[in-house]
């Protein structure tokens, strides 16, 4: 197994998910998913090169795909080795220049370890890092109604999730990992480099101090698999398209004990054939015939929930005026929007009793326009 030392200086992790090293964790994240959904051993039964090819995916996405991890793989490349190889060394004599604690310290923290040792030096006895699983994002579509009122439901997604048959222990059922022989369950082995000391992860354990004996035969030890799942989520009154819900907990698996990540749901709301919102308020538009406007009258108008409501409108109403249903039982308000609707054609009765109604009229409605 390789040095991850010399693994991050030779492996180009952007390169293997197919990404920018400026690439947002969201891009990586969705380049890692389809990757390891195409070469998934169950996808590939029998295939040595997928199975490869789907342990480098996951060794590249577990690197950078981790906020801290990808600062140092980052940092780490651009430094390049140090001048020129790997271990300790006087500046000037093509090891490493500067202070050789700072750059044990340095190379430590890279690789979750310490750094010096000894007197006055940080130990090298911290095990590898918990990870915090990765934020999962996902859209959910609801009626209006819905939304306004609020419901519980469900999502189905895909994602990585803990193996559902070892729970993510990566065992077989009924087993359980083994301490590592090589670094006697420390995680890391201890390296000598001359002016400092210096830790690096047990390779055999990958870091964890211990290993897998008898792997869980549906995820092969990795702990996770890609498969379906159903979340439910609550949507409280009120939601709008734009919004997003936290489900805390609910997103990718952690790795070496860490907790599991985020999702975040992405609410979009259907459009309604007749009610609309404005704030807490639905918005109605109801159109008015001429005499209504002008005499009043008492006109039914449809609710949200299906039922009609009685509304009064006042004698001199004009078009866009608006009105104010008060909801009951908890519901939002409804703001309606009173519209007077022409006639396109008049029978001649209706165009006699218009004719009538203007002539009897005294005062002119642009008498404030002085002309």
């Amino acid at each position: 197994m390789a040095d991850p030392q010399r693994e991050w200086l030779e492996k180009d992790y952007y390169a293997v998910l197919g990404v920018s090293d400026t690439a947002s964790v969201k891009d990586i994240t969705k380049a890692y998913r389809k990757l390891a959904r195409q070469l998934h051993p169950d996808a590939n039964p029998g295939d040595a090169a997928a199975e490869e090819r789907f342990k480098e995916v996951s060794s590249a996405y577990d690197v950078i795909g981790d906020d801290d991890k990808r600062k140092s793989y980052d940092e780490f490349r651009r430094l390049g080795p140090m001048g020129g190889r790997f271990g300790g060394g006087s500046p000037g004599a093509g090891g490493f220049s500067g202070d050789a604690g700072d750059i044990g310290d340095l190379l430590g923290g890279m690789f979750g370890r310490g750094g010096r040792s000894g007197r006055g030096g940080r130990g090298a006895q911290q095990q590898t890092r918990a990870q915090r699983g990765s934020d999962l994002e996902a859209e959910l579509a609801l009626d209006f109604d819905d939304a306004v009122k609020g419901l519980e439901t469900s999502i189905q997604l895909t994602s990585e999730a803990a193996c559902s048959t070892c729970s993510g222990s990566g065992s077989a059922p009924g087993k359980g990992p083994a301490k590592c022989q090589h670094c006697n369950g420390r995680g890391v082995l201890d390296d000598n480099q001359g002016m400092f000391s210096m830790s690096r992860p047990c390779n055999p354990c990958g870091g964890r101090g211990s290993v897998i004996t008898d792997p869980c035969r549906t995820c092969r030890g990795q702990g996770t698999e890609v498969r379906p799942r159903e979340v439910k989520v609550r949507i409280p009154a009120g939601v709008k398209t734009g919004q997003k819900i936290r489900l805390k907990g609910r997103g990718g698996p952690g790795r070496s004990g860490g907790p599991p990540g985020d999702l975040f749901v992405h609410v979009k709301v259907k459009a309604h054939l007749l009610f609309g919102r404005s704030g807490k308020d639905l918005t109605l538009e109801v159109p008015i015939s001429f005499d209504e406007a002008v005499l009043g009258a008492d006109v039914i108008v449809p609710t949200l929930d299906g039922d009609t409501v009685k509304m009064r409108i006042p004698g001199g109403t004009a078009t866009g005026k608006k009105l104010r249903l008060r909801g009951k039982g908890g519901e939002p308000d409804t703001v309606v929007t009173v519209e007077v609707a022409v006639p396109g054609e008049l029978t001649d009765d209706q165009r006699a009793a218009v004719e009538a109604c203007a002539a009897a009229s005294t005062q002119s409605p642009r008498s404030h326009l002085g002309v």
